[in-house]
């Protein structure tokens, strides 16, 4: 497999030794590295990437989930080009924040106000800091094996084992006010947070990181009353289910509603952003016009609500609003994953299939998955050993990491995958 590899891929070998004197780790962040080395892409197109050696990859991970029209959609990139003739960069208030903040509260429930970031990490933020000035309370919880971006005080239980430091350079007093909760269980949810005050529990309604498991629906409707009889805010980090699971995300999706929601990836329409909204009334904490120093929470930036950013996402929205390409992505996502399975299955593989809407993966294990404990208890040598032997073949998921699906993938990318898998599956 590797030797495939190495021959398809001369000139990434060598972009990437050159990286390496230059960049830590040769790479711009650290999960885009995976054995031997990276492949360098050098354009994109539709469900396409190509790299420098000029191989053509079917691309699944489709820049971190973000890219749900495909690579370059030319309704996104006519709109984008007529913005650059009016400049990149205000520094000011402008028209389009306002046009993409009024369609995010059209289509999302509890979007009465937003504010925008450059980042879901610093959407995260913000919204964390907002949850403690509202409620003025200290500690938050987060659930195991959720990921909500590099902000100190959300970076831990990320990777099993749990207990362990997810980086250097963390300080006891950044996270000692961060409880772990163990994912879709709700009666050990409330055991640890037992007694405690509690300002917001913050969940992705799909595990990005901790392997595309899914929240049960009764699980979350369970932690909504559970927030709303302790005065608890619930955060949904949305930064990947949001306009990806229903044109209204994750609250439509299982209607179960968030007082705080937050967004980036498809938001940005390929472009950086991040966005944070909700009920007015918890919005208004930071308006400096109602609320003095100590009393309302900063947030800021100097690219927030960056005029290209909010013209992409402004185009993709709109393409998505009526819902009916996302539950096309959705049927087409429930398939993928009863066909992956059925393929592993057949060939003596025990697998289980995750994720939900057009979200996907595969963790070998005969075990239920329902958390992420479960998911890192699966072989994950095996996981990344498929993913390689795709990417061998010209298809690209990033090793371990869930795939998605774009509207431009057609019936030939994804017979590809079940080929390319049927062919794994029978060999191991």
């Amino acid at each position: 497999m590797f030797e495939k590899y190495l021959s398809k891929t001369t000139k990434s070998m060598a972009l990437y030794e050159h990286a390496k004197r230059v960049l830590p780790a040769g790479v711009s962040y650290g999960i885009r590295y995976f054995e031997p080395y990276p492949f360098y892409a050098a354009k994109a197109k539709g469900s396409k990437l190509y790299d420098v050696d000029g191989n053509e990859y079917v691309d699944f991970w489709l820049g971190h989930t973000a890219l749900i029209l495909g690579h370059s959609p030319p309704t996104v990139i006519k709109a984008v080009k007529e913005q650059l003739e009016n400049g990149t960069h205000y520094g000011t208030s402008h028209e389009l924040e306002i046009a993409l903040a009024e369609q995010i509260q059209k289509m999302v429930p509890n979007a009465e106000m937003t504010r925008f970031t450059n980042s879901g990490t610093e959407a995260n933020m913000y919204a964390t800091r907002l949850a403690r000035a509202y409620t003025s309370r200290s500690k938050i919880a987060k659930f195991e094996g959720g990921w909500h971006g590099g902000y100190d005080a959300l970076h831990i239980g990320v990777k099993h084992p749990f207990n362990i430091p997810e980086s250097a350079g963390l300080t006891a007093g950044a996270t000692q006010d961060t409880i772990l909760l163990p994912f879709n269980d709700l009666e050990g949810a409330k055991k640890r947070l037992k007694n405690k005050e509690i300002a917001s529990i913050i969940i992705e309604p799909v595990l990005g990181a901790g392997g595309g498991v899914p929240a049960e629906k009764e699980f979350l409707k369970g932690l909504r009353e559970f927030c709303d009889e302790k005065g608890i805010l619930l955060i949904f980090d949305e930064v990947i289910t949001g306009f990806r699971l229903a044109s209204g995300g994750a609250q439509q999706y299982y209607d179960v509603n968030a007082d705080i929601t937050v967004f980036g990836k498809i938001l940005g329409g390929g472009f950086p952003v991040g966005a944070f909204c909700g009920r007015k009334e918890i919005m208004e904490r930071l308006d400096t016009r109602i609320y003095e120093r100590p009393n309302y929470t900063f947030h800021g930036g100097t690219f927030t609500a960056n005029p290209i950013t909010m013209t992409a996402g402004l185009a993709t929205l709109k393409i998505l609003e009526d819902g009916r390409l996302i539950n096309k992505l959705n049927k087409l996502g429930q398939k993928i994953r009863t066909q992956l399975r059925e393929i592993f299955e057949a060939n003596g593989v025990d697998v289980q299939a995750t994720g939900a809407a057009s979200l996907f993966n595969i963790q070998f294990t005969k075990e239920e998955v329902k958390d992420a404990n479960a998911v890192f208890g699966a072989d994950r040598k095996k996981l990344v050993d498929y993913h390689l032997a795709l990417i061998s073949n010209g298809i690209f998921f990033l090793p371990t990491h869930t795939g998605t699906l774009s509207t431009k993938h057609s019936k030939e990318d994804i017979e590809k995958l079940f080929t390319e898998t049927e062919k794994y599956a029978k060999l191991h």
